[in-house]
């Protein structure tokens, strides 16, 4: 159970030229993830922009974070590149950095075309360039093409030893459920870790094993509360909590378009006081007018 619990997915704080600001990553990571409840983080994952930043801004990132947090945390780090030769590279820095276990995120060309060999292939490369590197597998959303694990893909993948835990990010209650059952029938000691931060609840009762959430950069406290208050059948507390963290929710996450949580997150963080600037990197547009009135009604409706 080591990789059971709680993870804010953090942010890369960036100054108006693009550049990270890493003593701002630094006290961003400290205010969410140094607190009780939380097992620890999960860095360069979708939130931290893993997808256009460089191998080197990622092994600093960790480097960063390990500096931070202490050795009762978790470093779980996001592994993202098309080639899976590269993905092995940035797995190689993680632990050089001191993470201690890796999320591998598939290349976004599987979207398009995706084959059990293909995932299998991509996992096991970066599994043998890191021997005894607990991995975490990413579940996709369920409208991100083919990009999604099969069932028949899952069950090879948990063929894969050094496989603790999977970020369920379908988005999708039923989805969740069924792969819940399925990982738990083959292997019951990998962490099913509810991660769709609207529907952090019903996940939840259905069975997890914790989650890794950007949510939790906003409101770590009340999600470890949530987390709680469901394991001891504490449905009154656990609806209230969700009364509190839905409105947020729904403004950074399901509010359309889609794909724009981490300019809405960096906005949040930015208001809140915890991040000095919101910039994201392009092609993502910074919050615009209409955005932000959302995100302030909602930053007051959730109670910060």
């Amino acid at each position: 159970m080591k990789f059971h619990g709680i993870y804010p997915s953090t942010v890369l704080p960036m100054r108006a030229d693009f550049s990270p600001d890493w003593d701002a990553y630094a006290a961003h990571t400290a205010h969410c993830v140094m607190r009780p409840g939380i097992r620890g983080v999960l860095i360069n994952g979708h939130a931290g922009e893993n997808y256009v930043i460089s191998r080197a801004e990622k092994a600093r990132a960790a480097e960063v974070t390990r500096a931070t947090v202490d050795s009762s945390r978790l470093v779980v780090a996001g592994v993202n590149a098309e080639s899976s030769l590269e993905a092995a590279e940035e797995a190689k820095d993680a632990k050089a950095a001191g993470a201690d276990a890796i999320m591998v995120f598939l290349p976004n060309a599987f979207a398009l075309a995706h084959t059990t060999a293909m995932a299998v292939l991509h996992h096991r490369i970066i599994a043998d360039a890191v021997p005894g590197m607990p991995i975490f597998l990413f579940q996709a959303h369920h409208a991100a093409g083919r990009m999604g694990f099969t069932p028949e893909t899952m069950a090879e993948l948990l063929k894969i030893e050094t496989v603790v835990g999977i970020k369920e990010g379908g988005w999708e209650v039923d989805g969740y459920d069924a792969l819940r059952r399925q990982v738990k029938h083959l292997r019951p000691d990998v962490a099913v870790c509810a991660s769709g931060d609207e529907h952090l609840l019903a996940c939840m009762v259905h069975g997890s094993d914790g989650s890794l959430v950007s949510l939790a950069d906003l409101m770590p406290d009340e999600i470890v509360a949530l987390d709680a208050a469901v394991r001891a059948n504490d449905l009154p507390t656990a609806r209230a909590l969700h009364e509190k963290l839905e409105p947020l929710a729904e403004a950074i996450y399901g509010a359309p378009p889609g794909g724009r949580a981490t300019a809405r997150l960096k906005w949040c963080l930015r208001e809140m006081g915890i991040i000095p600037n919101a910039t994201v990197r392009p092609p993502q547009p910074p919050v615009d007018a209409a955005d932000a009135a959302a995100l302030k009604a909602a930053l007051k409706a959730s109670g910060l």
